[in-house]
């Protein structure tokens, strides 16, 4: 069987205020540098982000989230809150995906979407979902500060991950990014000194997707 016949199925969750399509162009570069190896399929969140958000958002038409934590629709990452309003939602669109496009070998999530990636994590490993999958990669990740989610936050998750942030992003503080990838027994960290964005250099991504591409051709 042919490496091009087995590469790497990989769901990719966009970050707050974006949307698949914005999701598919910003990861073009890594598209590109991998498309012997890896086939992203990009999931939509289900919530519109309302103009109000006061957010840098690339185009108001394609403004999507995973989940609120006020009142009035409106997510920040670094305030604590009470509220995960359209989680729920967010965990049947992860759900549904599964059943109707898997299986996926991995998820790879980019700011709000890596939080939730994380939450993933911690939700497969106690047997919370009907999903499966083997490795995760988090970008600009951090740990939810809404109080609902403290529930998932216990123990190491043991899957295969790789933790990528910038060392000046002012989105995401970088001891977040690092405190979630404490969380991870089996990591690969990698840096880069730019601030709340996804790196195109293949360097960042190649060791862990040239591991988890092997892993999955080695019986082949």
């Amino acid at each position: 069987m042919s490496n091009l016949t087995n590469k790497l199925r990989i769901l990719a969750i966009h970050g707050y205020a974006q949307s698949d399509d914005i999701f598919k162009t910003k990861l073009g570069s890594l598209r590109k540098g991998f498309k012997r190896e890896i086939d992203f399929i990009f999931l939509k969140a289900p919530h519109k982000v309302p103009m109000k958000s006061n957010f840098d958002i690339d185009d108001v038409e394609e403004a999507y989230g995973w989940w609120f934590n006020t009142k009035d629709h409106i997510f920040k990452a670094i305030v604590p809150s009470n509220s995960v309003i359209g989680f729920e939602d967010s965990i049947t669109v992860i759900e549904k995906v599964f059943q109707e496009s898997g299986p996926f070998d991995g998820i790879l999530g980019f700011s709000q979407g890596a939080a939730f990636v994380v939450i993933l994590c911690f939700m497969q490993q106690k047997n919370l979902l009907q999903i499966k999958f083997d490795f995760a990669i988090i970008i600009s990740g951090f740990k939810s500060l809404c109080a609902p989610h403290a529930i998932y936050y216990d123990g190491k998750i043991d899957i295969p991950s790789l933790h990528i942030y910038g060392k000046t992003d002012k989105v995401i503080p970088t001891e977040m990014a690092e405190e979630i990838a404490e969380m991870f027994i089996n990591k690969i960290k990698m840096t880069h000194e730019g601030g709340h964005y996804i790196p195109s250099k293949k360097e960042y991504y190649k060791e862990f997707i040239m591991k988890m591409f092997l892993n999955k051709n080695k019986n082949n």
